[in-house]
């Protein structure tokens, strides 16, 4: 065999089989509570929902319309999982739990994507033409995230659960919010697959802490500007600081003096 005819051999399309195979595989390999291959084939809906689509996929591609439509009903009414036979899924998707998950026809799925309950791969156009997304290889994207319109996650990219996703997100980035924003660059991890969706930096949360932290700052200033006289009113009951019983356990009141600590109303 020469040189173009063994490329030729490396790029032509795995077989039905062969592809689900490979599914069935990943899952013993990102998820720690499947113990075996039979599980996997049997209790499985995420494989048996990608099963299903993997032959509507091929129809679909040879011009059929009803026939993969039909098998796609059938697929979202025993698994809960709608994917349109237009979208173009490539090998070792995983889908975990899969109750809710929506993929609709112009979405595009690199190799090694794990998505879990809940998600979104949704179109914002009422118009023919690419209108979904389209996710790189190795991406994770978190429960209940939903991703809406032809735009492109990049390889590698983490979504956090429940995000709203309507901007392309970088190679390796970890998008979170409403809507989502990247938070966090690529990181480097030591496992094949960085499935730590949990640790999700917290923006908002951080924002405030860094606004306690610079108004306790201002108020140590002042009262080493002015002296204690000058501060006797940012604790009294008549402001909003005198009224709350809460401790603020923030970095920024956790270390500030005593003296400007909230007062606490009898």
């Amino acid at each position: 065999m020469n040189a173009d005819a063994t490329a030729a051999a490396s790029t032509a399309p795995s077989s039905w089989f062969s592809l689900l195979r490979e599914d069935a595989r990943c899952v013993l390999t990102r998820d720690p509570a499947a113990r075996s291959l039979i599980e996997v084939w049997t209790i499985y809906p995420g494989l048996q929902a990608i099963a299903m689509h993997r032959l509507a996929h091929a129809l679909w591609s040879r011009g059929w319309r009803y026939l993969p439509r039909w098998l796609s009903f059938v697929s979202r009414a025993l698994t809960q999982i709608d994917i349109h036979p237009g979208a173009r899924i490539g090998a070792r998707f995983f889908i975990d739990h899969g109750t809710g998950v929506v993929i609709g026809e112009t979405a595009e799925v690199g190799d090694d994507v794990t998505v879990y309950h809940g998600v979104t791969l949704g179109g914002t156009s009422w118009h023919a033409g690419k209108r979904h997304p389209t996710l790189g290889h190795q991406v994770v994207v978190g429960a209940g995230a939903k991703i809406l319109g032809p735009i492109k996650v990049g390889d590698g990219a983490r979504v956090a659960a429940n995000s709203v996703v309507i901007e392309a997100v970088p190679a390796g980035a970890t998008v979170v919010g409403i809507p989502g924003r990247v938070v966090a660059p690529a990181r480097r991890t030591t496992h094949g697959f960085d499935l730590e969706h949990h640790l999700i930096p917290d923006p908002v949360g951080k924002a405030i802490a860094c606004l306690l932290d610079r108004v306790a700052q201002l108020e140590r200033c002042l009262a080493h500007s002015q002296g204690l006289e000058g501060l006797k009113g940012l604790a009294g009951a008549d402001n909003a600081c005198g009224l709350c019983d809460d401790q603020c356990a923030e970095p920024g009141f956790a270390t500030a003096k005593p003296h400007l600590q909230p007062a606490t109303v009898e």
